[in-house]
């Protein structure tokens, strides 16, 4: 319970107090390999498309040395997005621009294109098996 509410209020500081009071419910779950990843999803218009969209099999690859991607079928709405964002460790973000989810596993520089959906508060150590052909299932968590 304490880590729940850690993350909760680390979210809070990092992406503001009221995306995180809109979508605080809102988790969805990246499973794969007897592992999964939960990810706190904030609330703006490209996490509401990206929700409509579930449930999802995707695969992963490793980008840059500092981020896990995959490519979605589908644009996500960014009509209330801001125009670029400088990602920590954690966060999952989509890459507008190439329509790509984006996972960080280290900090990064300011980007424009960038988005950010939510933060995982649990499974980060699962990161670095993402990639290789492995299916990823993502569905959000009830």
């Amino acid at each position: 319970m304490v880590a729940v509410m850690l993350t909760v209020f680390t979210t809070i500081g990092v992406y503001g107090d009221e995306s995180v009071t809109k979508a605080e419910g809102n988790r969805i779950r990246f499973s794969f390999a007897d592992k999964e990843i939960i990810v706190l999803l904030i609330d703006n218009s490209a996490v509401r498309s990206l929700i409509a969209m579930l449930p999802l099999t995707l695969e992963f690859q490793d980008y840059a040395g500092s981020e896990k991607i995959s490519y979605l079928t589908k644009k996500l709405d960014t009509s209330d997005t801001p125009a670029g964002y400088t990602p920590s460790s954690g966060d999952l973000m989509l890459y507008a621009p190439w329509g790509n989810l984006a996972f960080f596993y280290r900090d990064g520089g300011y980007a424009a294109g960038l988005v950010p959906l939510g933060k995982i508060v649990s499974g980060a150590a699962s990161l670095g098996r993402l990639g290789g052909g492995v299916s990823v299932h993502v569905d959000k968590v009830q």
